[in-house]
């Protein structure tokens, strides 16, 4: 009887209830100090300073020389600029307008018929945020059906366009690159251009850019006559970017209402402004996490959403936290080799999964539940008596989240009332705002990503290096083995990249690289299929 009188002591004392979201935070079940708050209270509130000064204009990513402004995107009045402000909101008119001509035939696919698919081309913050309103949303009566091209696999590629069929005709394309020169993104776009070419299609009228203003993609769908060109701004970050035209473009010609979903991470960020810590959810979420982990990152998070519209979240969630939060030095330039590491799948399927592990595994993680109040729309029929689905789940959220709890291991639990466009808008703002506020108490900058810009770099020698092997077969027809190639190359020191190229090549009969040998890896040779050398030499 005290364990349970405890809990629920701990449980009322613990609650940071905002009604005013439709949300509520529980974290009676982290085992924090009495004292944790107060100890931390001076930092939170150097955090909060810091995050207003971020929403006023501060150069937050400064790496890049930028301000950081994804809370403009859903109240643009908050803008610093004039110009900023005019143009979210021009952005916001634009988007509204392109989908109603969409829906109603005013803009036609290329034989006329309406468009009732749409292609999204993009990586990482341009797929990943998209993604995830796009399923958790999606329903029966949507006016189109979204498909991804996110990744330069050329399996992955096909396997799109299989299932796109001849609606490719009916289907419109956006291409999503700030820059305009990612080259996932630009690749996608190469191979979406043949299959609509082999479908006797103009790329050009199914074709529409969200870019930035004179990129590359920019200047390319203006010269060829594209549908339509939306703005990216170098202030919004791609795993900030879901409530630019980067999210809301593809959720409005789905037919969700983005002006919910909008409102919904508005309200959260007001919320969330809130200094009296206790009462602002993304700070106690922030703290948790700096509990939790020890400010080290020292363990996991698991997301566990008891909802299967929510089984994107996690994913949405690697980039937006990992990303942002995944640094080697801290803002003074001290190495730290911060981190957050994040993964997750749903309730009750994880149950069936990997519940075992963590109720008695290794206890390096903990968990953030998600719980939705509303099951379904319209009544649920009995599965028992008295008893619903929906009851079940529940169940097996509750029974989940004790069994963890009496094996020592922590969670904290999300509560909203349903889920819907608002909501969805609401869980979004709530994980950026509490990621802005841990990496202040953290002291790094949640705003750059040189680990992703260096992996770029490190692709990019590759594709130079393989350039110059296959150069080289082209002028000498003997077998040779990686290591006599890397050595005429005068790159002793790639072998095994050299080694890794010709492999790969030798796998895809396209283009033209004969392998010979299968005993041991240094004897394996290379050269150039015959007709490969014709071709090359113009015969």
């Amino acid at each position: 009887m005290g364990t349970v009188t405890t809990l629920w002591n701990r449980y009322q004392k613990h609650i940071c209830h905002c009604p005013e979201i439709g949300l509520a935070l529980d974290i009676s079940r982290m085992k924090f100090s009495d004292i944790f708050f107060e100890q931390m209270e001076a930092a939170m509130q150097s955090a909060f300073a810091e995050m207003t000064a971020l929403e006023g204009g501060a150069i937050a990513n400064r790496d890049e020389g930028r301000m950081v402004g994804h809370y403009w995107l859903r109240d643009p009045a908050l803008a610093p600029a004039e110009d900023a402000t005019h143009e979210v909101n021009a952005a916001l008119a634009q988007i509204l307008a392109f989908s109603a001509k969409i829906h109603s035939g005013a803009i036609s696919a290329q034989n006329g018929a309406l468009f009732t698919n749409i292609l999204i081309i993009g990586i990482g913050g341009s797929a990943l945020g998209p993604q995830f309103v796009v399923d958790a949303l999606a329903s029966p009566p949507d006016r189109m059906k979204a498909y991804f091209l996110d990744n330069t696999d050329p399996d992955g590629i096909d396997k799109v366009f299989a299932e796109l069929g001849a609606t490719v005709a009916q289907t419109v394309t956006i291409v999503i690159s700030k820059s305009g020169s990612t080259k996932e993104t630009r690749n996608g776009m190469l191979e979406a251009k043949t299959v609509y070419k082999r479908a006797g299609l103009d790329f050009s009228q199914h074709a529409v850019a969200v870019t930035g203003a004179g990129s590359e993609l920019d200047r390319l769908a203006r010269a060829e006559g594209w549908l339509e060109r939306f703005p990216m701004w170098d202030w919004v970050g791609g795993r900030t970017s879901v409530t630019s035209a980067v999210g809301l473009l593809p959720a409005a010609l789905q037919g969700i209402n983005i002006m919910e979903l909008l409102r919904g991470a508005k309200s959260c960020d007001t919320a969330t402004r809130n200094r009296d810590t206790r009462h602002n959810p993304a700070a106690v979420m922030a703290l948790m996490w700096h509990y939790a982990t020890n400010g080290r990152g020292t363990k996991d998070l698991v997301m566990l959403p008891y909802k299967d519209r929510l089984l994107l979240f996690s994913r949405y969630l690697q980039q937006l936290i990992m990303e942002s939060i995944g640094k080697e030095f801290d803002r003074d330039g001290v190495p730290v080799n911060q981190g957050l590491t994040v993964y997750g799948n749903k309730g009750s399927t994880d149950q069936h999964a990997y519940v075992q592990q963590l109720r008695e595994g290794v206890a390096n993680f903990f968990v953030t539940f998600i719980e939705v109040l509303k099951d379904r729309d319209g009544s649920s029929q009995l599965v028992e008596e008295g008893i619903t689905s929906g009851d079940f789940l529940f169940g097996f959220f509750q029974g989940t989240r004790t069994a963890l709890y009496e094996n020592g291991r922590e969670s904290m639990t999300l509560t909203i009332n349903q889920l819907d466009a608002y909501s969805v808008g609401v869980l979004i703002a709530l994980f950026e705002r509490a990621v802005g506020l841990y990496a202040s108490l953290i002291n790094i900058n949640a705003y750059h990503q040189p680990g992703v810009e260096a992996g770029k770099k490190a692709a990019g020698t590759v594709i130079t290096l393989q350039k110059e092997v296959v150069e080289l077969l082209l002028k000498d027809q003997q077998g040779l083995t990686a290591e006599s190639i890397a050595e005429m190359l005068g790159k002793p020191e790639q072998t095994e990249m050299v080694f890794a190229i010709l492999r790969h090549l030798a796998a895809n009969p396209d283009r033209g690289i004969m392998q010979s040998g299968a005993g041991e890896i240094a004897e394996v040779t290379f050269r150039m299929a015959g007709d490969a050398l014709q071709s090359s030499s113009g015969h």
